[in-house]
């Protein structure tokens, strides 16, 4: 692609705006710039579409917003009529420009003759899957970058079972957009009767459902007004949501007030990441203040809940999406167990990137654990498989990076529900006369301690998913024997959906395909690399089994150097 044929073409066309055009002269001597901004176009891939916004076909704006959105609109009109009646649901959180994409993708499905139900204000994610469902719509749209930096925007495409799109109907979608090679000329009609509001009845049926996975009511009647729960929505769609359903269940809520605001800046921190303790800061601090007991943290899309604890000597320490999945996993089991209610077929979904400490807590309560992919739509496709053969009944499914998601509502990570099952969670152990930080250390002396973590490298260009995939294409031709202190007893390799072990033995894996290399360790550890499917990251996740903590700190630190070690010897 000729960037400066295309900047050109751009920057003369008279039906870019003002403002457009503004921009794009700002950049006129920019070279660097200009090439990022048209030397490639921003890809749609399996998630959608996630990129910075500013103009050009590289970027997040109206334009490639409006483009995909006839790209889908164009996949719709081929399902027949009543699929069109049916219509999109669609939802924003509090970025630059996301209620601006959300009625531009709104006028696009009406201008197409599509039905667009608009929420009137930001709702998360977890809330637009459960409209999808509720209101039986054919797809949903969703206008966010998650927890990425303030310069990032990003749109999402869920199918009409609440989940991302499947791999399948994207590829159809993908290959509508293709075909629009003139950017300029996606038209809309934001005012046609055909955009409606998403009615107002839908929150009270989520918060309903949502009530309906609660687990321990008797603890929170006991213990809830007196807990001291600290929660901060870090400028994000949480806050409404979050704060109802903990104030339903009764529980004794002290917000952030200064990270309530909608800030599109996210002015008080550095990156809206709850996985981040620094993103939490201001509600750790606020918690000291207070003598708070476990402070809260969601995303802009309110997705991904962040957790701190009062650990034993009563310092505040920042959980993992880790540490947070297994306590949720062990409290869901433990009561389901406990009243007698966990189904004989009950299954946890997680994906293999996830914590190896899962598959204990589910050997020990008889559950079946099953992997997938990192995504939570490959969760989601669980659910929807069990919901049609009856297989498995879902109880709990969840991903490292603080997504975790109870009950069938949604089919997408949910920091609402979370936060709920979380509070609950700390009444129930303040009810028997323990600390969640105390039941968590019984976990890890009960199944041995693993330490979990994972190290990214920033990639930047456009060619950084091509230079991230290489590499993890050269892992798969390099043959590892240890990393450190532990011996290699397995690789597998997710691009060709295959399992070789140590000795030379091969099995075919029943998983959906992804670009992943994971390296399965002696004693039940592991090391995965793999390209983040949504920023421009390498990840290494790394799952290490010892006897103690000082133990698996000792062996992280040997098997990063061996990681290393060998991306150096593959770039």
């Amino acid at each position: 692609m000729n960037y400066q044929k295309e900047y050109e073409a751009w920057l003369s066309d008279e039906r870019l705006s003002e403002e457009e055009r503004a921009e794009l002269a700002a950049i006129a001597t920019d070279e660097k710039e200009k090439e990022y901004r048209f030397g490639g176009e921003l890809e749609f891939g399996t998630a959608g579409m996630r990129g910075l916004i500013g103009c050009g076909k590289n970027m997040m704006n109206v334009r490639t917003v409006m483009r995909a959105t006839q790209g889908l609109s164009e996949y719709i009109v081929t399902l027949g009529a009543e699929a069109m009646a049916r219509g999109v649901a669609i939802s924003y959180d509090t970025r630059r420009n996301s209620r601006l994409f959300a009625q531009k993708a709104a006028g696009v499905l009406a201008k197409n003759g599509i039905k667009a139900y608009l929420f009137s204000d930001v709702h998360p994610v977890p809330m637009l899957s459960f409209a999808v469902r509720y209101l039986k719509t054919v797809a949903g749209i969703m206008i966010t970058a998650s927890h990425n930096p303030k310069e990032y925007n990003g749109y999402k495409v869920y199918g009409e079972d609440g989940a991302q799109m499947s791999p399948e109907a994207t590829a159809s979608v993908v290959k509508f957009i293709e075909q629009i090679d003139d950017y300029l000329s996606v038209a809309c009609e934001e005012d046609s009767p055909l955009v409606k509001a998403v009615p107002a009845e839908t929150d009270d049926a989520y918060i309903a459902e949502l009530s309906k996975v609660t687990l321990s009511e008797e603890a929170v009647k006991k213990c809830g007004k007196d807990l001291k729960l600290v929660y901060t929505p870090v400028h994000g769609s949480g806050y409404v949501p979050v704060m109802r359903i903990l104030k339903k269940l009764g529980i004794n809520v002290t917000v952030v007030e200064e990270q309530t605001v909608p800030d599109t800046e996210f002015s008080t921190v550095k990156v809206p990441n709850p996985e981040y303790r620094e993103t939490l800061s201001m509600g750790i601090e606020l918690a000291r203040k207070i003598r708070a007991d476990v402070v809260f943290g969601t995303d802009p899309d309110s997705d991904r809940l962040g957790v701190a604890i009062r650990d034993e000597k009563g310092e505040f320490v920042a959980l993992s999406g880790n540490q947070v999945g297994i306590l949720l996993l062990d409290y869901i089991l433990t009561r389901l167990s406990e009243d007698g209610k966990l189904p004989a077929n009950a299954a946890v979904v997680k994906s293999f990137v996830t914590t190896g400490m899962a598959k204990a807590l589910c050997d020990r309560f008889g559950v079946a654990l099953f992997e997938t992919p990192v995504g939570f739509k490959f969760i989601g496709e669980k659910i929807k498989q069990w919901e049609r053969d009856g297989a498995y009944e879902f109880v709990f499914g969840f991903e490292e990076s603080c997504g975790y998601l109870r009950g069938t509502h949604a089919r997408d990570k949910d920091a609402v529900v979370a936060s709920m099952l979380c509070a609950e969670m700390v009444c129930y152990y303040t009810d028997i006369g323990k600390s969640v930080s105390q039941r968590l250390r019984e976990i890890y002396d009960e199944y041995g301690y693993v330490l979990d973590c994972n190290v990214s490298t920033q990639y930047s260009g456009l060619n950084a998913m091509k230079e991230m995939n290489a590499v993890v294409d050269a892992l798969k031709t390099v043959k590892v024997e240890k990393f450190g202190p532990f011996a290699v007893e397995a690789v597998r390799d997710y691009s060709a959906s295959v399992r070789r072990t140590s000795d030379g033995k091969t099995e075919t894996l029943d998983i959906p395909k992804c670009n992943c290399v994971y390296y399965e360790l002696a004693g039940g550890s592991f090391i995965c690399v793999r390209p983040s499917g949504t920023e421009p990251k390498l990840k290494v996740y790394y799952s290490v089994r010892a006897a103690d903590e000082a133990g698996a700190e000792a062996a992280l630190e040997a098997a990063k150097d061996a990681v290393a070690a060998l991306l150096e010897k593959v770039k």
